[in-house]
């Protein structure tokens, strides 16, 4: 079983940059996908960013250009790097985390907050 924590979350002004972080513990033997969700207010949970252990990414258009997710394999990390930030950034940020084939794991969540 994998668990995952977030870390990195926080209030920031529109424009600004925040790094977001997410660390799996357990039996690891490998993770194929590692990604970001996020959620706002009132709306379903959406993704931001995902990478196969391989270095294959896909990204939500409304984030392309100015997120970049990041993995270090053998760590079991990956990073969410957040720049230009907009206030309909704003959501709690989901690690997630799974193989082909089984049940993903996530993590508890972060909040990014982007306001003036």
């Amino acid at each position: 079983q994998v668990q995952l924590v977030e870390s990195g979350g926080g209030l920031v002004q529109p424009g600004g940059s925040l790094r977001l972080s997410c660390a799996a513990s357990g039996s690891i033997s490998k993770i194929d996908v590692m990604g970001w969700y996020r959620q706002a207010p009132g709306k379903q949970r959406e993704l931001v960013a995902t990478m196969t252990s391989g270095g294959s990414t896909n990204y939500a258009d409304s984030v392309k250009g100015r997120f970049t997710i990041s993995r270090e394999n053998a760590k079991n990390t990956a990073n969410l790097q957040m720049n230009s930030l907009k206030p309909e950034d704003t959501a709690v940020y989901y690690c997630n985390a799974f193989n082909w084939g089984s049940a993903p794991a996530w993590g508890q969540g972060t909040q990014v907050t982007v306001s003036s």
